[in-house]
């Protein structure tokens, strides 16, 4: 999968969550959930479990803690995907 292909599928796990329109409309490898798209931390842990379904993985409490901006979402899955 390309990282186009994974922010196109973050996006659309992110998009109901998100409280933030313009930074959204913005988003790239370095937003972060909470700072740029003001997430709160009940629909991060939401997004994760999104995350989890979407990509068929299972991310331990280290991957979620790690899991606060995009480049590190992408990172995580795609380690995953190829574990």
């Amino acid at each position: 999968m390309t990282n186009d292909e994974l922010i196109a599928k973050l996006k659309g796990i992110i998009a109901p969550y998100i409280q933030d329109e313009a930074a959204f409309k913005n988003l790239d490898e370095d937003t972060d959930f909470i700072k740029d798209l003001k997430i709160n931390s009940a629909n991060l842990v939401d997004i994760i479990l999104d995350i989890e379904d979407e990509f068929d993985i299972r991310l331990e409490n280290e991957d979620m803690e790690k899991m606060l901006d995009v480049k590190s979402a992408m990172a995580i899955v795609n380690a995953k995907i190829n574990a």
